[in-house]
């Protein structure tokens, strides 16, 4: 068996928890690779938005078992508050909830760095959600971090309290960041607590098992492919490998094992926190796909930056990822123009570009655009590709033209109803 990989190919949000939530069904294991609780992957069904953090999208399936994996970092606190969340929907986590016991656990004091990291950096920030993403990734890296694994053993706190002691070392040097920790270190061993009574696992001796028994098995990634510490706007990126290489990292998978590569994108483009965004619209338009798209964070409430659909970079996204097939979300958005805007180039220095420059951050880009025609009908209640609108079609077929694959689902609203299958 192959295991089929699901990720983001914008600067994330691209709706990725819905697909993962439709196409669930069809899998027996759902494993997240990486990331951690800056990720907001929002399903919707039943009249019930949920908002998921760290646990994988496939947790409202009761016949499958959804993992964390080794390249996910997990807040305590926040994966506590999670849990109880859903505990009104009678979920058996103990069956169907498994943890690595190489995921990297996210202190108080993780948290506390990251704030005084971007204090420091005043308008130079870059747009950190402050969960304590990097600097758990830094220790991770440097070889001094805590894993789950850890939390059962009795040397425990010892551990504890000597990374604790590291970080307020580095946090004497902040002037004017003042903190009480003790006020954070309840809530925290509270979710250490918690994470004891779930089931950890050596995640990638189980996939690995899983998948050679006949077991199928979908990754899925977090953030979105341009946030790649690697291959994203460096340095306003994640601290992770959103990209189909980190599924090989993140889960212990082997790169012959990756099966399809399933990207997902707006049909426009949304960008949080800071960084190079060429087809940002701060203009009118751009307020009016915020508003019609409801493009505020999931996980920060932060307005979301808005923009047409580029080429230039999905091309570039397609290719890193090797992706085989594509999930167009938020397409009933777009149903308020008339017309519609693909940026298919740049231009920089009077030069036309088509590849993802690396000086994205310092050159002055031009997007050119083409336009399209609007299908200005309301979508929000097909319950078949083939009742399209023509200009929609027009706009799939156009777009599967430019990137040389194929798209197979088209969203046309939040509900896991809402999705439209393309080819049958």
């Amino acid at each position: 068996m192959k295991v089929d990989v699901l990720l983001g190919l914008q600067w994330g949000d691209e709706g990725k928890g819905k697909i993962v939530d439709v196409l669930t069904p069809s899998y027996d294991i759902i494993a997240r690779f990486q990331g951690g609780p800056n990720a907001g992957h929002t399903l919707e069904f039943e009249g019930i938005k949920h908002v998921l953090h760290t646990i994988p999208s496939g947790i409202f399936h009761s016949s499958v078992i959804n993992l964390v994996g080794n390249g996910v970092v997990i807040d305590p606190v926040i994966f506590k508050n999670e849990l109880d969340k859903l505990a009104p929907f009678a979920i058996d986590f103990k069956k169907s909830l498994l943890i690595s016991k190489k995921a990297h656990l996210i202190l108080p004091t993780h948290r506390l760095l990251d704030a005084a990291s971007e204090q420091l950096k005043g308008k130079n920030k870059i747009g950190s959600t402050l969960k304590g993403i990097g600097p758990t990734y830094m220790d991770k890296t440097g070889r001094n971090g805590l894993r789950v694994g850890d939390i059962f053993s009795p040397k425990f706190r010892e551990k504890y309290d000597a990374l604790v002691e590291k970080h307020e070392g580095i946090l004497k040097h902040h002037e004017n960041f003042s903190y009480n920790l003790a006020e954070l270190e309840g809530p925290w061993f509270e979710g250490i607590n918690k994470l004891r009574e779930l089931t950890a696992v050596d995640s990638e001796h189980y996939l690995n098992s899983a998948f050679l028994s006949g077991k199928r098995v979908l990754a899925e990634g977090a953030q979105g492919t341009m946030l790649d510490i690697d291959f994203g706007t460096y340095p306003f990126v994640t601290s992770s490998n959103t990209v189909t290489a980190g599924t090989c990292t993140g889960l212990g998978i082997a790169p012959t094992r990756i099966g399809k590569v399933i990207g997902i994108f707006k049909a426009y483009c949304t960008r949080v926190g800071s960084g190079p965004f060429p087809t940002e619209l701060d203009d009118e338009v751009g307020e009016e796909i915020r508003k019609e798209g409801k493009e505020f964070g999931a996980t920060t409430g932060r307005p979301r930056r808005c923009g047409w659909i580029d080429l230039v970079q999905m091309r570039y996204a397609i290719m890193i990822n090797g992706v085989s097939e594509l999930c167009m979300m938020k397409s009933d958005v777009l149903s308020i123009f008339d017309e519609i805007q693909v940026c298919t180039h740049y231009l920089i220095n009077g030069k036309e570009v088509y590849d993802f420059p690396f000086d994205v951050n310092d050159e002055q880009i031009t997007p050119v655009y083409t336009s399209l025609k609007g299908w200005s009908t309301d979508l929000t209640n097909l319950t078949s590709y083939d009742e399209s609108p023509e200009p929609l079609k027009h706009y799939v077929s156009y777009l599967e033209e430019q990137l040389n694959v194929p798209i197979s689902v088209v969203s046309v609203g939040p509900d896991r109803k809402q999705t439209l299958i393309t080819k049958k």
